[in-house]
């Protein structure tokens, strides 16, 4: 199982983790980034490397 975690503080809700993750895993709503098919996710780290405010963590659990 991949848990996919936005740290909503550092969040400005710009989509780039929703414009370049391959499996769509995010959306945004009210300004903020959410996972919303965090079961797709393919641990690729994209979002984590692309992030311009580095508050997307990716792990394995």
């Amino acid at each position: 199982m991949i848990m996919v975690n936005i740290d909503l503080a550092k969040c400005d809700g710009d989509g780039t983790c929703a414009n370049v993750c391959p499996q769509s895993v995010f959306k945004v709503s009210g300004g903020k980034a959410e996972a919303v098919n965090m079961s797709e996710c393919i641990n690729c780290q994209t979002c984590v490397e692309n992030c311009p405010q580095s508050c997307i963590t990716v792990t394995e659990m």
